[in-house]
């Protein structure tokens, strides 16, 4: 580029700039020029055609319109997918809330996920002694020295449910025989709710809640864990009141 072209384009920008600071402290200057509105002409985007400047901005308002109703349509979804998930969970809590022992509860809570939830691979794992429940595919109880454990340290010291993939011995440690079905799981640990601390003053681990799915996408890292969390809570505290 030539020094003469430079300074011919620094001056039309500097032109176009002027234009621009003009329109926009003046915006009724097309209201009083009206005719020369309708006469600008600018490409049209989506192909190599002219259209007016007035019929560009009705599709610009057309395509904000649409952009909104998108919007709007999502978080209705959303909205709709919450409302389905608080009332499967106050269906949840009304189940607990009538177990009359602690053996009820959980046959109860395997109820509710497997019929409101859909979660047919589940299992729920305790810490300790529970001489009141019988061990079966959905519940069973380990020590709390139990070696398969030890990859359960950072859920719980987190408190937090994790969704996504897991560990090759963390799916046999829970779905034994089932563990290859395994294509994604949440696990949701279930926390004292008394005031007996575990180690460093965290709640004291009562065992761990698992659900699985053949789909590697129904568990993903990035879904919402909040529900997963207050199940938990309502978990921990049907069995420790019994």
């Amino acid at each position: 580029m030539t020094t003469r072209e430079a300074r011919g384009l620094a001056a039309k920008e500097n032109e176009e700039d002027t234009i621009a600071a003009y329109l926009q402290h003046n915006p009724d200057f097309f209201e009083r020029h009206q005719a020369l509105l309708t006469r600008l002409r600018i490409p049209h985007a989506r192909g190599g055609s002219t259209i007016s400047l007035v019929e560009r901005q009705i599709e610009v308002l057309r395509e904000k319109h649409a952009a909104l109703e998108g919007k709007l349509a999502e978080l209705v979804s959303v909205a709709r997918a919450n409302d389905a998930i608080a009332d499967k969970l106050h269906r949840f809590t009304r189940r607990l809330l009538r177990a009359g022992s602690r053996a009820e509860a959980v046959a109860r809570i395997e109820a509710s996920l497997r019929e409101d939830f859909d979660a047919f691979h589940c299992v729920l794992v305790l810490m300790g002694e529970y001489p009141d429940l019988t061990p079966q595919r959905f519940v069973r109880t380990v020590a709390r020295d139990d070696a398969g454990l030890k990859s359960f340290e950072t859920l719980f010291t987190s408190g937090k449910p994790r969704c996504g993939q897991a560990r090759d011995t963390q799916r046999e440690f829970l779905f034994g025989q089932d563990a290859n079905d395994i294509g994604s799981m949440a696990l949701v640990p279930l926390l004292s709710p008394a005031n007996t601390a575990g180690t460093a003053g965290l709640p004291a681990p009562l065992g761990v809640l698992a659900l699985g799915s053949n789909d590697r996408d129904r568990f993903h890292p990035g879904m919402s864990t909040e529900f997963l969390g207050r199940m938990a809570d309502l978990i921990a505290d049907s069995l420790a009141s019994q």
